[in-house]
């Protein structure tokens, strides 16, 4: 495998969702050549390209190139992969087509162990997890609104950042998104948890509500910190040092985001698959096989199942 990066390397967006399509509209505004897979709304981004709404700005992609299949794009030299975890059964088929000798593959995706379905196809030393602490929904098959655009890092699978690694960083800091790479991407994953896990959670378990309502209950607002404080001492059972200031970061963070609905409630809401077993389930049973006392975690975890068991249930009784 090559050891460089080129310079303006041939991309696939996998998962035009919202972070796909938002990512993906940066890189192209920059000059990048991107390539977006989408199975949803293609002839509406075919017709009016992908508009993106910020707090301080505007982007049309005007004519992005869009396909049906990852047989259409071809050998590319990044991948993207920006569909929900819930989805990583189809990469047996979706990234074979995308993949060269040299091509890297960058997953967006929420929770713990997210990397390796992806490294069972693709090899694990051509394989980055991104940790992106965004506010953003797609509010029309071709549009996306992001409330906060936050900041994204980069970690390498299994090994610390090298040199492609902090390309690819390098490649969305010129795209204008606040991004880096650091070295140990089993820390950033449960970094990420630590908003994850409360907001996702608690937004859905009180009854569909968005996160400024959490914000403003005082029982949910503490059930949130509980939740946090128990997230990070599970971390330290693994050696991952993450500082309490961390935890107020996220309530500063998330108080700028407004009426926000984060992606598993309106997941849910739409009846699709949320991303149980990767942001509550498997950081329960890696806690507790550490030893880690994680009650609020483990409740929130059950509940959830039961909401999703209870939602199908209605569906087939329908």
């Amino acid at each position: 495998m090559s050891t460089t990066f080129p310079a303006k390397p041939r991309i696939a967006i996998v998962g035009s969702g919202s972070l796909g399509l938002y990512y993906g509209a940066r890189l192209a505004k920059a000059g990048q050549d991107v390539h977006f897979l989408v199975r949803g709304g293609r002839a509406a981004i075919t017709a009016r390209g992908i508009r993106v709404k910020t707090p301080a700005e505007r982007l049309h992609v005007k004519k992005p190139q869009v396909y049906a299949s990852t047989e259409e794009i071809g050998v590319c030299d990044l991948v993207i992969v920006a569909i929900k975890a819930t989805g990583n059964g189809a990469l047996a088929k979706l990234l074979p087509p995308l993949l060269g000798p040299s091509t890297l593959v960058l997953t967006l995706q929420n929770g713990l162990g997210v990397e390796e379905p992806v490294a069972e196809v693709a090899g694990p030393d051509r394989v980055m997890g991104a940790l992106c602490y965004i506010a953003c929904e797609r509010t029309a098959p071709d549009a996306v609104k992001c409330r906060f655009p936050g900041v994204m890092t980069i970690g390498k699978f299994g090994k610390p950042a090298g040199e492609r690694t902090h390309a690819v960083a390098a490649l969305f800091v010129k795209a204008g998104v606040k991004c880096d790479a650091q070295d140990n991407l089993e820390e950033m994953r449960w970094r990420k948890l630590v908003w994850n896990v409360p907001f996702n959670g608690l937004a859905i378990a009180a009854g569909g509500v968005t996160t400024d309502v959490i914000m403003a209950d005082e029982g949910l607002r503490t059930l949130a910190r509980r939740l946090m404080e128990e997230v990070v001492d599970a971390a330290g059972k693994f050696g991952l040092e993450i500082p309490r200031s961390f935890v107020d970061l996220q309530f500063e963070r998330t108080a700028k985001m407004g009426n926000y609905r984060p992606s598993s409630l309106a997941d849910f809401e739409a009846g699709r698959e949320i991303e149980l077993e990767e942001i509550w389930g498997e950081p329960v049973r890696r806690a507790k096989s550490v030893g880690a006392a994680v009650p609020r975690l483990e409740m929130l975890y059950w509940l959830l199942r039961h909401r999703v068991a209870t939602r199908q249930g209605g569906a087939k009784r329908r």
